[in-house]
């Protein structure tokens, strides 16, 4: 069975949080989220995965955008696995309103931005050519621009407040920890009607959103060059024995085999 490898970097380029390149064959991603647009291109194989509760796939010509915090999963679509290269775009590169476009249209079939998002890759993969990178992601910006606003639609509802409310405390008590008595007491809630409410509006229960968030800022620290010791007390894992498990749960490989394609 062929090996599982990963290379991940951070450019100096405004609006990319991080490049990530992979060839998975049996790692399969848990339900998770993250706080950048995803943009994904497969080289090789293909990709089954759920997004907001959808049934979707990625292979070939195509391009996939999936939004920050909306939960997805993802695994190979056959035995033989799949390669795929991914720009980590910053959450303000898209405005959010346009969240719900992306969860209905996933997917574009569009060579010329396919064309555009390979070429962006080999500029990000080349120190010194971070302007052309930045041009290039300008018109990749504007060409997603032009496809989301095509499925852009009024939401119908509100989003629930006391599930934004719990969000937003396990947002602010990433590395700490908030458990859900205390959060029931500063929201006025039982626990498990914070637990119904937040896994209802969000696709995911609390527990799964705050492993999400811990490692997002880990993948950070990490390719900023920091010890996996250390990034675990950072982050909230209990040591790096805990955040080894986790992270390699969700990122396939790890911490220590995450950074050295950089």
């Amino acid at each position: 069975m062929a090996s599982e490898l990963v290379s991940a970097w951070r450019p100096r380029v405004p609006g990319v949080a991080e490049v990530f390149h992979a060839h998975f064959v049996s790692h399969a991603y848990p339900l998770h989220v993250h706080d950048a647009w995803t943009l994904l291109i497969v080289d090789s194989g293909a990709i089954r995965f759920d997004l907001d509760r959808h049934h979707r796939g990625a292979a070939g010509a195509s391009v996939t955008l999936l939004p920050p915090d909306v939960p997805h999963d993802g695994r190979a679509a056959t035995g033989a696995g799949f390669r795929k290269r991914v720009v980590y775009l910053d959450s303000s590169v898209l405005p959010v309103y346009l969240t719900g476009a992306a969860v209905d249209a996933a997917g574009f079939d569009d060579p010329i931005l396919r064309l555009r998002i390979d070429r962006l890759h080999e500029s990000l993969h080349s120190p010194g050519d971070e302007l052309e990178a930045e041009s290039r992601l300008a018109l990749i910006q504007g060409r997603l621009r032009a496809h989301l606003d095509r499925h852009y639609r009024e939401p119908a509802v509100a989003p629930r407040r006391l599930a934004d409310r719990l969000r937003e405390l396990l947002d602010a008590n990433t590395a700490g920890g908030i458990t859900l008595r205390e959060a029931g007491v500063l929201l006025g809630a039982h626990p498990g009607h914070l637990v119904r409410t937040f896994t209802s509006a969000f696709g995911l229960p609390p527990h799964r959103y705050l492993m999400s968030r811990r490692i997002e800022r880990a993948r950070r620290l990490l390719l900023a060059g920091r010890k996996p010791a250390e990034v675990a007390a950072e982050v909230g894992f209990h040591d790096q024995a805990h955040l080894h498990r986790h992270f390699r749960r969700h990122v396939g490989v790890t911490p220590g085999t995450y950074t050295k394609g950089q």
